[in-house]
């Protein structure tokens, strides 16, 4: 009975797992698709993610320096030599002699509660003030990383496709190619070609077919960096769906505000909490003020006292306090004073880099912009070079098989026309990373979701 549901149990799992695989390879994955994916199981972003989880018990650990702190404690002492005390003998009615006496007992165990409750702390105050800063700033550090993921994703998402579309041209071109090489061969075997045309065509054909294989393998590596930055397995099957290669305008308007990209606002928050931390250090000028309390029981006597009665010797008793802990900082050797220097020096620092960071973002985004105008000249002048030499290709091939054109013409018209829609694709890959630039600079990423 336990083999047949072993078995049972073993055959829907691999079932399972084939629906899984077979889903997955037949389904198209689109930009959204892998983008969701990636958001959702890349390493980077759960770590985001996680950081933001973690703010929050790191400000419940701030919280927990202004609440009360309660502490039980218990000893037991065995004191096997006691101190002996020398006293005047005049307190016991003896003046002039001294005596010896032992204090304390052999044993003693104390058991007890002490509270402690900070008044006044400008320190704890500021680390209070700081905590919705240090949520905001994980907050804004988890978006900025979905959209580095965001980004390597789209980048190398339309680089696959490239690739995929080079791995088609040539198997177009071979094709062609090797309709060529029949018809030469044909005219050859009725000697109406020479031999060393015959070897051309096949030469041309063994090099798009080394070509091919060097694109293979640069697919297989393209998918598994896309993968990669996925957070996929990688031996998962991809299908790229040809529609999501579409080179259309994108919008050009004026330059965005930097101030509202995810980066300026990171460090903006960092500058924040620089500032609370310079404030926390200056704290050490100021005094501090706690409330502490205390209540304990102790029991003396010549044995363990902790099972004992007055009748073996043993005697307990309870005692508390209640007080005020004040201390007044008045010269620490100046270490205070160079520590808000340090860190005022950090925060100065911080604003360099956010000034650099404006300036960077604003280069990005003109940048980005210049490449998107120069881009869409580029295709279409490309495309209309890919038509032209599509033109020239079918002429040539007419041409040749009237004898009016010769082999070498129809190879160059063959090599110009590959090479013209390799040339268009290249700036069309060239375009859509320019697009991504582009909605990066006007922080717009997540509209690639839609």
């Amino acid at each position: 009975m336990k083999r047949i549901l072993l078995l049972t149990f073993l055959t829907f799992a691999l079932t399972a797992q084939s629906q899984v695989v077979s889903t997955t390879a037949t389904n198209p994955l689109t930009l959204k698709a892998a983008i969701t994916y990636a958001l959702e199981n890349k390493a980077d972003a759960k770590k985001a993610r996680l950081s933001v989880e973690n703010s929050e018990y790191q400000i419940e650990e701030v919280r927990s320096r202004a609440l009360p702190q309660i502490h039980a404690n218990g000893s037991l002492t065995y004191n096997p030599i006691l101190q002996t005390n020398v006293i005047d003998g005049s307190a016991f009615g003896a003046p002039g002699t001294t005596i010896q006496a032992s204090f304390g007992q052999k044993w003693t165990s104390g058991a007890g509660v002490s509270l402690s409750q900070t008044i006044f702390d400008q320190s704890v105050f500021t680390g209070l003030r700081a905590a919705q800063t240090t949520r905001e700033f994980y907050q804004i550090n988890n978006q900025l990383t979905e959209e580095q993921v965001i980004e390597k994703v789209a980048n190398n998402y339309y680089s696959v496709y490239v690739q995929r579309e080079r791995l088609a041209l040539l198997d177009s071109n071979y094709v062609n190619t090797s309709k060529v090489r029949d018809i030469v061969k044909g005219q050859f075997d009725n000697g109406l070609a020479k031999k060393i045309d015959l070897d051309r065509i096949i030469v041309k054909m063994s090099n798009i077919d080394t070509d091919r294989q060097q694109i293979i393998n640069q697919i297989q590596l393209q998918e598994n960096a896309l993968k990669f930055f996925m957070g996929m397995p990688i031996e998962t099957e991809i299908v790229i769906p040809k529609t999501e290669f579409e080179a259309t305008p994108a919008a050009l308007s004026e330059a965005p505000n930097t101030e509202n990209r995810t980066e300026y606002l990171l460090l903006k928050k960092q500058e924040e909490l620089l500032q609370f931390q310079k404030t926390a250090i200056k704290a050490e000028y100021y005094p501090t003020l706690s409330l502490v309390a205390g209540y304990n029981y102790i029991g003396q006597g010549p044995e363990v006292p902790l099972f004992a009665k007055p009748a073996d010797g043993v005697y307990w008793s309870d005692y508390s306090a209640i007080g005020l802990n004040l201390r007044v900082p008045i010269f620490t050797g100046f270490g205070t004073r160079a520590r808000v220097r340090q860190a005022d020096v950090d925060i100065r620092t911080l604003q360099e880099d956010i000034k650099d960071t404006q300036l960077s973002l604003d280069l990005d985004y003109r940048n980005a912009k210049t490449q998107i105008e120069n881009n869409i000249i580029t295709i279409g002048n490309q495309k209309e070079n890919m038509r032209l030499a599509g033109d020239i290709l079918k002429n040539t091939k007419n041409n040749y098989l009237q004898g009016l054109a010769s082999l070498t013409d129809l190879l160059d018209a063959e090599n110009a026309s590959l090479e013209a829609q390799n040339n268009y694709t290249r700036a069309v890959l060239a375009y859509k990373i320019a697009e991504i630039s582009l909605i990066k600079s006007k922080g717009e990423l997540k509209t690639l979701l839609n």
